[in-house]
């Protein structure tokens, strides 16, 4: 036996192989037989190469990758880690062999439903290729060594956020130095994660629990890779991203388990550049007052045809200064008085450091102790680490590496050629303990505030702190009521206005009794709140229109890819707390605004409940073949800082939800432009540290990708139910899908 795949009933794979090099191939081949189409664009995306197939929706993105030197950075990288830590490399290494295994057994065609095997234990068929291959056209390339480096930079490289300094700058030049305050996401606008640890001394068993749900953009097929992991050295389950080898973010080795949150750290540095074209290429300006020689060449990016139409090449301006890669603009300048060049400074391009040393000590860590020591190799994204193992070790940390520089660098795009603004080593990551047995994280200001800026607002992890002092001790099964709870806590800043109010129609009279009265629960099932959301929506668009936020409608003019983080009517919703609490809003009489708002929905109220408009939207590379031809996109209009996807196509509105962006059940609509939600659970899970049986998870859709596979949809009824699925380690009830 080299290496040997086993299902459970919801078809995650399990896998068992006689050393690390085995099982890494193995995770490889049966990533790509699932989840090859979801490879391939992933692969292309880091490539900048998406639009030879996407078309032209594709192509400020694969602008921005190109321009970035997501591939080169990828490459540098991985060379990098060849040199210093060989055992890495080989098995990231091993994991490509797999990859391009599978990928290439998604060319052959599947033997006839009456077809004999010949040998024992069973051969699975070769997959049936997923239909956007033949849809678009497109045929499984080949990974390279350092493919997995470049998707996992790709899918992290605006996680960070740092177009929201695009954003300060530009509310701070139109409204005034107050504005970037007033518009914080630390009002209702940056979604993450929730997480949560229950030490032994809290729980039905004497035994530690850690439980939460990661928020990101419902990707189908999912962002997240439910699977079980086994050789001599270690046994582990949990959540892998598709394109990666071994489990980053949520693990379970037997002895202890990790999980994470992002920590909302500023790690990443925009630079206006002052460039200038010389006979010899391209220079630009210093800190030192002097003109330095700038990297510059062109790359050919590939763009398919809408509906069948032949395509067209583009010419990319490749420029690097000694900051970083140019993202934006160029030497000749924009006419509207947008910075002529914009250039970004982040830490892998710096040091050739992905942190992929931390994986494998990862899966080999049998206590915290373990967990801690590969964690001070994380590099990013950032985030907070919550870990429990049998012994009743804790662990509650940041991880990843957070530049030490000038205040003003982490706020707004700095001038290049202005000394002080070089970066001066890295901060300590921070460290943090339990409060009354549990420690909740939120993506709220905690352990990780010195390393940011704007972080969530406080409603999730208040929520989940309350729930869990309701009850001395927790058991697994306990947990999925935390996960699903929908109390809108932000709901205040609009409702305690509206208790002032006169002069109301009996109508919007009635609609505010109403509204106060109602519990404040975002239930799929709830008139009140449809009525309340409705009510949200009319006040997020006056305030937009108010002339008095009129300099700021209009964005400036950079790349596509980065306008969603400028448009205001989401900023608006977004900020909404914010904007109703302040002590002045540049002067808009907001009394009248909501009685204006009132009327407004009473006179035309909601006819159903929230679940009627609050449904999901999963973000695919393109439509699935039941939507609508001519459907509008429903991705996310302002995608936040834990996306790196972008506006794409998306399918007709699925299900019905509960919940809201500030509801510990996190399903995120965009107040103003959307009740739809393309964000939310991307995964749940409990890990039971007792008996790691008694764990439970669950994914959005499946554990395949291809669509009309029996496991692509098959836990979508447990995600939208709030319900868990068992997690099976024991291989003796599992069923032997094939050996490799």
């Amino acid at each position: 036996m080299s290496a040997e795949t086993y299902r459970d009933a919801w078809g995650i794979p399990h896998l068992r192989a006689d050393s690390v090099l085995e099982l890494a191939r193995a995770q490889g081949r049966v990533t790509a037989r699932d989840r090859a189409w979801q490879l391939e664009v992933e692969r292309h995306r880091a490539e900048g190469t998406s639009a030879s197939f996407l078309g032209p929706g594709a192509l400020s993105w694969d602008r921005l990758a190109r321009r970035a030197r997501l591939a080169d950075t990828a490459r540098r990288c991985q060379a990098a880690l060849e040199a210093k830590d060989p055992e890495t490399a080989a098995w990231v290494q091993a994991y490509v062999d797999g990859v391009n295994e599978g990928l290439s057994e998604t060319e052959r065609t599947a033997p006839p439903a009456t077809a004999t095997p010949t040998c024992a234990p069973l051969i699975s068929a070769p997959p049936t290729p997923a239909p956007e291959f033949t849809r678009t056209g497109l045929t499984p390339g080949r990974w390279e060594p350092w493919t997995p480096l470049a998707v996992w930079l790709a899918t992290h490289i605006l996680f960070a956020g740092f177009p929201a300094k695009l954003w300060r700058e530009h509310i701070t030049t139109h409204l005034g130095p107050d504005a970037a305050g007033l518009f914080a996401t630390d009002g209702p606008g940056t979604a993450g994660s929730n997480g949560w640890l229950v030490s032994g001394d809290r729980t039905t068993t004497g035994h530690a629990l850690i439980a939460g749900d990661p928020h990101r953009w419902i990707e189908d097929p999912g962002v997240y890779q439910q699977i079980h992991l086994s050789c001599p050295e270690f046994d582990v389950v949990g959540l892998a991203v598709p394109g990666i080898p071994g489990i980053a973010h949520f693990g379970h080795t037997g002895t202890v388990a990790w999980a994470i949150t992002n920590a909302m750290s500023d790690y990443q540095d925009l630079y206006h550049e002052r460039l200038r074209r010389t006979g010899a290429g391209v220079e630009a300006l210093g800190p030192d007052g002097t003109w330095h020689r700038a990297a510059r060449h062109t790359e050919l990016i590939t763009v398919a045809g809408e509906k069948g139409t032949e395509g067209e090449t583009v010419e990319v301006e490749v420029i690097e200064t000694d900051r970083g890669p140019v993202i934006a603009g160029g030497p000749e300048g924009l006419d509207d008085g947008t910075p002529a060049a914009l250039s970004l400074r982040y830490p892998p391009r710096v040091t050739a450091d992905l942190g992929f040393g931390a994986l494998l000590p990862l899966l080999r860590a049998r206590r915290v102790a373990d967990v801690d020591r590969a964690l001070d190799a994380w590099a990013e994204p950032v985030n907070v680490v919550q870990a429990a193992d049998t012994e009743g070790g804790l662990l509650h940390r940041v991880a990843g590496r957070v530049p030490v520089r000038a205040e003003a660098n982490r706020l707004r795009p700095v001038p290049a050629w202005e000394p002080g603004h070089a970066w001066d080593g890295w901060h300590t990551p921070p460290r943090a303990g339990l409060t009354d047995g549990v420690a909740v994280m939120a993506n709220q200001r905690g352990p990780a505030t010195p390393l940011g800026i704007e972080f969530a607002p406080p409603h999730r992890a208040d929520r989940i702190t309350e729930l869990l002092a309701g009850r001395e001790r927790w058991s697994a099964g306990d947990m999925p009521a935390i996960h699903t709870d929908t109390r809108l806590g932000s709901a205040a800043a609009l409702l305690d206005r509206l208790t002032p109010l006169t002069g109301l129609t009996p109508g919007a009279a009635a609609l505010r009794d109403r509204l106060l009265s109602w519990d404040r629960h975002m239930d799929a099932d709830s008139a009140d709140a449809a009525h309340y959301a409705a009510l949200r929506t009319a006040v997020v668009g006056r305030l937009a229109a108010h002339p008095a936020l009129a300099p700021a409608s209009v964005p400036p003019a950079y790349p596509e890819v980065l306008q969603p983080w400028l448009a205001l009517v989401p900023r608006v919703g977004h900020a909404l707390e914010h904007l109703l609490r302040a002590e002045d809003l540049y002067g808009i009489d907001r009394a009248a605004v909501l009685r204006a708002a009132l009327e407004e929905v009473a006179a035309r109220p909601p006819a159903g409940t929230w679940g009627d408009t609050h449904r999901l939207a999963a973000w695919r590379a393109i439509p699935d073949s039941t939507s609508a031809p001519d459907s509008t996109p429903a991705a996310d209009p302002a995608p936040d800082p834990n996306s790196g996807l972008g506006p794409a196509s998306a399918p007709a509105p699925g299900p019905r939800l509960s919940g809201d962006h500030d509801c510990v059940l996190c399903t995120s609509p965009v107040p103003g432009v959307t009740d739809l939600a393309a964000r939310g659970p991307a995964a749940r899970y409990v890990w039971d540290l007792a008996d790691r049986s008694g764990s439970r998870w669950a994914v959005p859709h499946g554990a395949s990708g291809i669509p009309g596979s029996p496991h692509h949809q098959d836990q979508q009824p447990l995600w939208l139910a709030g319900e868990l699925a068992p997690v099976v380690t024991d291989f003796d009830q599992l069923t032997k899908e094939s050996d490799v």
